[in-house]
């Protein structure tokens, strides 16, 4: 009878976490909601200003198997785990973010992300995870793959944990994450490149990071303050507005610099 009635009670928790998932009127809403694809939007933007660096990385694991069909292979395997694990961490994360200590937790977590983004200490931890040999028990195909995915795991938190800061429906969370990680595997490169010739949106994503980490602590019951999803996606709009301004007026400014020295060169050598 105790085991009858403790499988009825996982069966409902299971429910209570993975139900949002099933229910067709929750994504026929999402679907046609104007404000939802705004957040999903942000949530995409967001996955990929973090995590390019990342899927570069786990692309570069592939590169010690053989042939590429076997990289490529790897690869689709690893999507497929990533998606599985975030249809996971996703309906425990949206039953665990209504406790006030885990918003507390959270919150504290992105902040320390910030810190360590500008302190130029986060580059080096994920360098570190990369060079880390451990003996291979599996064939070579099957450790990549492995480490792969022990490397999205790894890597996801940090984005699902801003995710969820931002929107408490799992069907929206869900949907920018599983956009957000094809678009990592696909287009990694050309968005390497965008920040390459647009460096300042990396520091942008990390500010906004830091905007979700008190949107996510102001909402414990202490404190009470509820930041619409909606408004936080009109800010990450005008942060890639003022972001582009920013970048413009640095471009403009930089010509006029270099034509300076010279000219003070110059006058320096007239002078002797």
């Amino acid at each position: 009878m105790q085991f009858k009635e403790l499988t009825q009670a996982l069966l409902h928790f299971l429910g209570q976490l993975y139900g949002p998932f099933f229910d067709i009127r929750n994504w026929e809403t999402v679907i046609t909601s104007g404000n939802d694809w705004l957040i999903i939007f942000s949530l995409v933007l967001i996955e990929c200003l973090l995590s390019v660096d990342n899927a570069v990385v786990l692309a570069a694991q592939t590169q010690s198997l053989p042939t590429k069909k076997e990289q490529e292979e790897s690869l689709f395997y690893g999507i497929w785990g990533a998606y599985i694990f975030r249809f996971i961490i996703i309906g425990l994360g949206t039953y665990l973010i209504n406790f006030w200590e885990i918003k507390v937790i959270g919150a504290l977590y992105l902040v320390f992300l910030v810190f360590q983004y500008f302190t130029k200490t986060r580059v080096k931890h994920t360098r570190k995870l990369v060079k880390d040999k451990k003996r291979r028990l599996l064939p070579l195909f099957w450790s990549v793959v492995l480490q792969i995915e022990m490397m999205d795991i790894i890597f996801s938190v940090d984005s699902v944990l801003a995710s969820l800061a931002i929107s408490n429906n799992p069907v929206i969370v869900l949907i920018g994450g599983l956009i957000g990680i094809l678009a990592m595997r696909g287009v990694a490169e050309v968005i390497m490149k965008l920040m390459r010739r647009i460096p300042e949106l990396e520091p942008m994503a990390y500010i906004l990071i830091g905007i979700i980490a008190v949107k996510l602590f102001v909402s414990i019951p202490a404190i009470d303050i509820e930041i619409p999803a909606t408004l936080f996606g009109i800010i990450v709009l005008g942060a890639i507005v003022l972001t582009l301004l920013i970048h413009v007026i640095r471009k403009r400014r930089q010509p006029q610099t270099q034509t300076s020295k010279p000219t003070k060169k110059t006058s320096n050598s007239t002078e002797s």
